[in-house]
């Protein structure tokens, strides 16, 4: 028996365009000193990265695939990195070969190291409604005259779209410079497009530009509200404020939800006129009558897919907004000066209101790929015994 380990030392989440490292270990765990000790030993090990395409057949109309059948595709004897997977194949990488004819002899480890970029053509990791993207790295092993044994360790992937032109010119420094690195060394670390991608992305996602909302209902003005920025990085806090005291119309109480939209492509629609699937992701609930101002903090989690566009499927983010207001003026309650008891003011037992709701749209970036790491649901390691 041969144990083999595929561990990801830098994490399981990665941009595109990112170099991806994994160490994978092969090891006899026999002890030497067993009398059935005895050497083992693989004909060849190969690596390559596939992602992995799903699609709810309830909302997904693909163009259906011929019947020709690849002979080599059934039998174990052939690599293929995507077999026993549900869906189709939408992506791979070329396999790179680890080894031929390994000897191991009891107690005794060897360790490779698989390097691949990641394609940045390709979709993110996404698990929707309607669609799923998944990415994976299958590490393939076999024995003289065995069939092929598959080990798969699932990662997340991060595409970067949708980014706004920069306002500077691309051979300016992004980020500022350190004055205790000698100048090769930074033009090398500029160099690198993971790190001028997250200087891009920093820079683009600390850009504040406050925009101003005037909240009106057919019976009048509500409330203004301002947002600080609309772009925002994973992770983000979005922070937004109400002015109440500029409105006609009492406002009852209002919510906030961050949501995102799967719509499919209209020539990938099952139905159509197909509607969009809507997921939400946070939601602030306030109660807000006879209230000047208020605001609301809504942190988008790191687990969740940035915006993004295929063939296929749009993954759009918006903030939810839901407004109750009164059909009438409402006089707020009046203490006296001088009044030395307590006061209890209790609101009216029937209240004729309206609701009404509106959509923002805002944009959502990845993040560093380290800190999404954090609370990713892969582990960035897996093992199998062959």
């Amino acid at each position: 028996m041969i144990e083999v380990v595929a561990s990801m030392a830098r994490g399981p989440v990665f941009l595109a365009g990112e170099l991806m490292e994994c160490l994978i270990t092969f090891t006899n765990p026999m002890s030497h000193l067993s009398t059935s000790a005895s050497s083992e030993m693989l004909a060849w090990a190969s690596a390559q990265i596939h992602c992995q395409f799903h699609a709810s057949e309830n909302r997904v109309a693909l163009p259906t695939r011929g019947n020709k059948q690849d002979v080599q595709a059934e039998s174990d004897t052939v690599l293929i990195p995507s077999r026993g997977e549900r869906g189709q194949c939408v992506l791979d990488t070329p396999p790179k070969i680890l080894f031929c004819d390994l000897r191991l002899d009891p107690g005794e480890s060897k360790t490779y190291s698989y390097s691949e970029v990641v394609p940045i053509d390709g979709p993110p990791s996404f698990r929707g409604q309607s669609v799923k993207y998944v990415y994976k790295l299958t590490i393939g092993c076999q024995r003289v005259n065995s069939p092929i044994k598959l080990l798969r360790v699932p990662f997340r992937v991060l595409v970067l779209q949708g980014m706004p032109e920069p306002p500077f010119p691309q051979d300016e420094e992004v980020s500022p410079s350190n004055p205790f690195l000698e100048e090769d060394e930074a033009s090398r670390r500029d160099a690198r497009p993971l790190e001028r991608a997250l200087d891009m992305l920093m820079v683009t996602t600390s850009r504040r530009c406050p925009h101003m909302f005037n909240i009106t209902n057919m019976r009048g003005k509500v409330a203004k509200f301002c947002i600080f920025k609309t772009v925002y990085r994973l992770g983000e806090d979005i922070i937004g404020t109400f002015n109440f005291s500029e409105g006609d119309i009492p406002c009852l109480q209002y919510s906030v939800s961050l949501q995102s939209e799967e719509e499919i492509q209209q020539e990938y629609q099952r139905r159509p006129g197909q509607a969009i699937s809507v997921t939400g992701h946070g939601r602030h609930l306030e109660s807000c009558l006879h209230t000047a101002s208020s605001h609301f903090s809504l942190p988008i989690p790191l687990n969740v897919t940035p915006g993004f566009s295929t063939d296929i499927v749009t993954l759009r983010w918006r903030l939810h907004f839901e407004f109750v207001t009164a059909r009438e003026p409402m006089e707020p309650p009046t203490v006296l000066q001088n009044q030395s008891e307590v006061t209890v003011w209790a609101g009216a037992e029937h209240v004729d209101v309206d609701t009404f709701s509106w959509n923002l749209h805002i944009k959502v970036l990845p993040t560093n790929p380290a800190l999404a790491s954090y609370v990713s649901q892969f582990t960035g390691t897996n093992s199998i015994n062959i």
